[in-house]
């Protein structure tokens, strides 16, 4: 029984799923703006998040944990710099899901995932 066990396995094993997030959550950063499925959008949500909030931080154990979040020391040096202090004054909620309609192929759903 997965009682109490947080977060969707997308069939793949732990270290390929960790760098599929970090991955999207790099591209969610970089373009602000991301097409993807409906459960990694929910997935990746939190990433980013935590991301933004260790940005606003900013202090140096920060930028280390998120360099080791993101594997990505280009997308956070943007961070730090340009994303986070845009949401300076912002408690949380830092990114929106918006929905596409089905895939045509699949008929997975489709979302937009985008910073607020």
């Amino acid at each position: 029984m997965r009682h109490q066990k947080q977060g969707r396995k997308f069939n793949m094993a732990p270290d390929h799923r960790r760098a599929m997030l970090a991955g999207l959550a790099c591209s969610v950063l970089e373009h602000e703006k991301v097409k993807t499925g409906e459960a990694r959008a929910k997935e990746v949500r939190s990433v980013v998040e935590k991301a933004i909030t260790l940005g606003k931080r900013g202090d140096l154990a920060a930028r280390r944990q998120a360099i080791s979040l993101l594997h990505n020391k280009e997308i956070t040096y943007k961070l730090f710099n340009d994303i986070a202090p845009r949401y300076a004054e912002r408690s949380g909620g830092y990114t929106r899901i918006v929905k596409l309609g089905p895939r045509p192929g699949d008929g997975s759903e489709r979302v937009f995932i985008e910073l607020v």
